[in-house]
């Protein structure tokens, strides 16, 4: 017998998750025919994700004549839409440079009220087809805990002022009031937004899938494709003939023909820990389950469970070379202990409270770290996509765009500026692995520097990483 005593709870490697936890909390995914060869249709949808599920439900809810097939390599909601952080936040991923370009300010403007209001509308949509999805909308709050860090959040806050929100859409929270709310060690200042949702993803993913079925959509899934082409989806069980194909694959963009340099595959982590007990919350608070982050260069992002757990992520090894990437998700030992030692950082009280599971997936990021959709009427090729993280929501407002391109219908959504949005290529390798290994360690170190020399600044060696990688 081996008599050597049990590690602590807090010690305990964690387990790793059958794609993600919330796939393991959700249950398996009922599964679905694969192709059954060669078909026609009028819609082709590669990816059944957030992106090919949103677009296929309100084309199908447009135009119920359409026949519409999405084509799945795995299950629906297997890649990030089962994996993200749960967080559908009403704030679209954008550059600084577009942030600050006045000629482009009214398009930006509308761009972020669209996005503000895809929260609600994708709530109403959850409420409607009855998809038990975990949502709340208890809003978002960021949390500095370095003086550095305090002038960022300051400086977003009072940039979003100006660019058109209220103090409805965001505000500051002063130290004695964000105690009130979560005792994050150490903070110093928070923002609170209210638009932004907690949800289960893997829920929403099957959910949606579930309501986009319901409407005549076809899904085929164990399909996986091997050429896009004008007219056709080209996969190993057959061909999907259909005048508009739509490529909604996300993070899994850059392993299809011609689409290695498009969108980096970065990878992103998650732990979750075992569920908390009531006399740790009482130290923590956090009663009313906003999502979290912290205002790091290398920054994270947390959830309260439903089920009283929480769970952080954060980008851990984020790319590895020629994109690759582990589909299955299996995480590195270092990563999710980084994770834990993070988590507990910022809520002592979980010293003892063991971490029970890791994974990991792939988000895709464009070179300017703009996302953008677009449809190609010539061709019939549309896309959407390059959420840099910030998927769940935005993936709603591209569905919807999708959905007035698609149909030749004129709207204010096929109007905003990240429609037809245009970027470069990523640089070949090996030099885009050596810039984003180079960048995170920048991040990282300037993290470490702000923490333990104070300066109410950024450190220099992040704004030049931010500066060369177009942030």
């Amino acid at each position: 017998m081996d008599e050597r005593p049990a590690r602590p709870a807090a010690e305990q490697a964690p387990v790793p998750a059958q794609v993600s936890f919330w796939w393991e909390a959700a249950g398996r995914p009922r599964r679905r025919r694969s192709l059954p060869g060669d078909i026609d249709c009028d819609v082709a949808i590669v990816g059944a994700g957030y992106t090919g599920l949103w677009t296929a439900y309100y084309l199908a809810r447009r135009d119920p004549s359409l026949r519409i097939a999405v084509i799945e390599a795995r299950h629906a909601g297997f890649g990030a839409s089962g994996r993200n952080g749960g967080w559908m936040s009403g704030h679209m991923a954008m550059s600084s440079t577009m942030l600050a370009d006045p000629a482009r300010r009214d398009g930006v403007l509308r761009l972020r009220e669209a996005i503000t209001r895809t929260v609600d509308e994708a709530l109403a949509v959850i409420a409607a087809e009855n998809i038990d999805a975990d949502a709340l909308k208890s809003g978002n709050l960021r949390v500095a805990v370095t003086p550095a860090q305090e002038a960022r959040l300051r400086a977003s806050v009072a940039q979003e002022l100006s660019l058109g929100a209220t103090e409805h859409d965001v505000r500051i929270v002063e130290a004695g009031e964000l105690g009130s709310l979560i005792n994050v060690a150490g903070a110093l200042v928070g923002a609170y937004t209210p638009h932004c949702a907690r949800v289960q993803p893997a829920k929403l993913a099957a959910g949606l899938a579930d309501a986009a079925e319901r409407h005549g959509v076809t899904i085929y899934e164990d399909t996986m494709v091997t050429v896009i082409e004008p007219g056709v989806v080209r996969t190993r069980r057959g061909s999907v003939r259909a005048p508009v194909v739509v490529r909604a694959t996300e993070g899994f963009t850059a392993r299809l023909p011609g689409q290695a340099r498009r969108w980096l595959p970065m990878n992103s982590s998650m732990i979750v820990t075992q569920p908390i007990p009531g006399s740790v919350w009482d130290q923590i608070g956090w009663q009313r389950a906003e999502t979290l982050s912290d205002l790091a260069h290398a920054y994270v992002y947390l959830q309260r469970t439903t089920d009283d757990r929480i769970a952080i992520g954060g980008r851990g090894r984020p790319y590895a070379f020629g994109n690759g990437f582990d589909p299955a998700g299996t995480t590195p030992a270092q990563t999710s202990a980084a994770l834990a030692r993070i988590l507990r950082g910022m809520f002592p009280p979980l010293a003892e409270v063991a971490i029970e599971w890791c994974w990991s997936g792939v988000l895709g990021v464009p070179r300017d770290w703009n996302p953008s959709v677009g449809f190609d009427r010539q061709t019939g090729l549309a896309w959407a996509g390059g959420y840099v993280g910030q998927g769940v929501a935005t993936a709603n407002l591209a569905g919807r765009t999708l959905t007035d391109l698609i149909t030749g219908t004129t709207s204010d959504l096929t109007d905003l500026p990240w429609v037809g949005h245009a970027d470069r290529d990523w640089e070949p390798e090996p030099l885009r692995w050596l810039g984003v290994q180079a960048m995170y360690a920048a991040y990282r170190y300037a993290d470490r520097r702000e923490a333990s020399a104070p300066r109410p600044r950024s450190a220099l060696v992040a704004r030049i990483a931010d500066r060369i990688a177009g942030r």
